[in-house]
């Protein structure tokens, strides 16, 4: 009869014990309902001295369940396996026993009874368990963000695809896990949203060439709703641009027509370039050739004139000479002597020049015609 009691006792405590597994909501207790403990032969005999065992025990068992249960639990979640598609969705929080380590760059944000009690940086903490529980975990780290492709229109009707990359750090905590329901899916979406009407404002052709104005006016508005969620924007960077098939081929066509305008102006300011190089070649030809024959001509003259003068010169020394000798005696005989020589010569000189000869009526007489 008292093995008969004992047992119907222990029957007792362990249905107490399974609706108190079910009675709770952490998966813990409800796989220490269905552990070892539920087996009768495993509660053999309990009495009251060893009730502390029996709580012992349970303690293990039930943490043995939650640090089973609570990785499966997240990985049941469905967490995206997609590339990039991580960052939207929170980090899963980790279980814990009363003692919990938070990672360096790493907030945890814990509830007690369902209300935000503090939030945790790096290092060692104690909580209580089943009472306190990691609600939100955030990476304090610069995080990139890929924006994934979405088409736009320009502001000259052009329907272009493009994406980015987004860098963003969480700054609060608490904002980031009550100010939205998910802060960086949030902050993707903005993005998004920001990029299609920022281009909106903008031609095809600056998209391109004002692509660091374009980031910095995306940044500046996500910031101003961002700063609510507890994020800050530090950059965002377009990657491609892709317009369409038939815009590619029209780009192309206008490079390649730029590209030979461009070879023409060249190929025509080279050859007027040319032109004015030879008309100021043969310009300063003339120039030096007019100056060259100035010269000359200026030595020339100068030459001439002062062969004159010194011809003169000579005449002038020699009629001294020719005056002095005929004052001196004798002077006119010779005199006459050098006219008849130089008279006679010139006779000659006619004859030998011409058939046709006009002699003087006393050209026999060259002392009359020296007297005359």
């Amino acid at each position: 009869m008292s093995s008969i009691g004992s047992r119907s006792g222990h029957g007792v405590r362990l249905l107490a014990l399974r609706r108190m597994g079910r009675s709770t909501a952490t998966p813990g207790l409800s796989a220490l309902a269905a552990s070892g403990l539920g087996n009768s032969s495993s509660l053999l005999m309990p009495t009251q001295s060893d009730a502390s065992g029996l709580l012992v025990e349970w303690g293990a068992a039930a943490r043995r369940a939650i640090s089973t249960s609570a990785p499966s639990a997240m990985r049941a979640g469905g967490f995206p396996r997609g590339p990039g598609s991580e960052y939207y969705f929170p980090l899963p929080p980790p279980a814990h026993i009363g003692i919990l380590i938070v990672p360096e760059k790493t907030a945890y944000v814990i509830e007690r009874f369902g209300r935000y009690r503090e939030t945790l940086g790096s290092g060692l903490h104690f909580l209580v368990p089943l009472v306190d529980r990691v609600a939100y975990v955030h990476s304090l780290k610069e995080m990139a963000i890929p924006i994934s492709q979405q088409t736009a229109i320009t502001k000259d009707n052009v329907t272009i695809t493009i994406d980015g990359v987004l860098y963003v750090k969480v700054m609060d905590a608490f904002k980031a896990s009550y100010g939205v329901d998910n802060a960086l899916y949030a902050v993707g979406q903005l993005a998004q949203t920001t990029m299609r009407s920022e281009l909106g404002k903008i031609t095809l052709d600056k998209t391109f060439e004002e692509r660091e104005a374009l980031n910095h006016n995306i940044v500046r508005t996500i910031n101003e709703a961002a700063e609510a969620w507890g994020l800050q924007i530090l950059r965002y960077e377009i990657k491609d641009i892709m317009p369409p098939r038939g815009i590619v081929q029209a780009m192309e066509l206008q490079a390649e027509a730029e590209r030979r305008k461009r070879a023409s102006i060249l190929e025509s300011e080279g050859l007027r370039q040319s032109k004015i190089n030879v008309a100021e070649a043969d310009k300063q030809q003339v120039i030096l050739a007019s100056e060259a024959s100035r010269q000359q001509s200026i030595n020339l003259a100068q030459g001439e004139a002062e062969a004159l003068y010194a011809t003169a010169e000579a005449t002038a020394r020699s009629l001294g000479v020719v005056s002095a000798a005929l004052q001196r005696s004798g002077g006119e005989q010779a005199a006459a002597l050098r006219v008849a020589e130089k008279y006679l010569e010139a006779f000659r000189q006619l004859a030998k020049e011409t058939t046709t000869l006009v002699m003087p009526a006393n050209a026999s007489d060259p002392s009359g015609m020296v007297a005359q």
